[in-house]
């Protein structure tokens, strides 16, 4: 008997081909996990500053700034960067170079190399007044859904003294991080590890991220409301300074005023905020910024302009 319906034997019948799962993003590096939220605090501001940034070449650029407080001392940095050619990314050119030292003869210096394609390294040097302060040297491998850190901070052979840090990051998923930090600290008479956790959570408008160990937690949710608006609040808590801060941040952006505002509230009842304005086209940028500690009755203010 034929197919009076028409209908095609089951043999033929087209197959769905399986759906191809995107691979999970690499998770970048533990200390940017609070990144989104910390950029919409604003700086703190005291006195006046002057910076003059110049570009010497396409891999070469230094920048003078000239600090005057009532606080302290006027004080001057030569700040100098070189970027080699190898660029990953808009924010990742190796090798690149950065030193800043100040006009009391204090250097902070960083060398970033890139020893293979998922493998980095840092080195960061530290002087006060000529004498050695801190070096630290990092090493990173990024793989494909995951990155794992290694730090050695102020290795002394000699004296048996040495912090390690370890770090790892995971993606479950295209939008949860998982992942820890453990510190070791070694110094005659003295040993101890700290251990925390994390776990970061993206969605499309906003950003919840949470460290939590021993010494304490850290916690931060970071929303963006619309192109203009930008909020950020964060939850600090420290066990060993038996010390708790919980703060709210804002970041406006008037794009037709060319004007960036931020603000900020917390728990210490200090409230503060900065405005940015560009002038163009003069390559000029103005700030102003104060910040009112209502508790300790300290009021300090701070105007900027940066050239270049």
């Amino acid at each position: 008997m034929g197919n009076t319906l028409g209908l095609a034997p089951m043999g033929t019948l087209p197959r769905r081909s399986p759906r191809r799962e995107e691979p999970l993003p690499n998770p970048g590096s533990f200390d940017e996990l609070h990144r989104l939220c910390k950029d919409v605090f604003p700086a703190q501001m005291e006195g006046v500053k002057l910076v003059v940034n110049k570009v010497l070449s396409s891999h070469f650029q230094v920048s003078h700034t000239v600090h005057m407080s009532a606080l302290g001392l006027p004080g001057y940095h030569l700040h100098a960067a070189y970027a080699g050619d190898w660029q990953l990314s808009p924010t990742e050119v190796f090798p690149t170079v950065v030193g800043d030292m100040d006009s009391s003869g204090s250097l902070n210096a960083q060398v970033l190399l890139l020893l293979a394609e998922r493998l980095r390294a840092k080195a960061v040097f530290q002087t006060q007044h000529a004498k050695f302060l801190t070096w630290q040297f990092d090493g990173e491998y990024r793989g494909d859904d995951y990155t794992a850190t290694l730090t050695l901070g102020n290795p002394d052979l000699i004296g048996e003294s040495v912090i390690m840090v370890a770090h790892f990051l995971q993606s479950l998923t295209h939008r949860l991080v998982l992942g820890g930090e453990l510190v070791y600290h070694r110094r005659p008479g003295e040993e101890g590890a700290i251990l925390t956790l994390a776990g970061k959570y993206s969605a499309v408008h906003w950003v919840a991220t949470l460290n939590v160990g021993s010494g304490g937690a850290h916690a931060s949710y970071y929303h963006r409301a619309n192109e203009q608006v930008q909020v950020g609040v964060e939850f600090e808590a420290n066990t060993r300074l038996q010390d708790t801060t919980f703060s709210f941040g804002y970041h406006l952006t008037l794009s037709q005023a060319n004007m960036v505002f931020r603000g900020l509230v917390d728990s210490n009842w200090c409230v503060g905020a900065v405005l940015e304005k560009k002038m163009p086209p003069l390559p000029v940028t103005l700030a102003l910024g104060a910040f009112l500690n209502h508790w300790r009755n300290r009021f300090h203010c701070g105007f900027s302009i940066t050239v270049g």
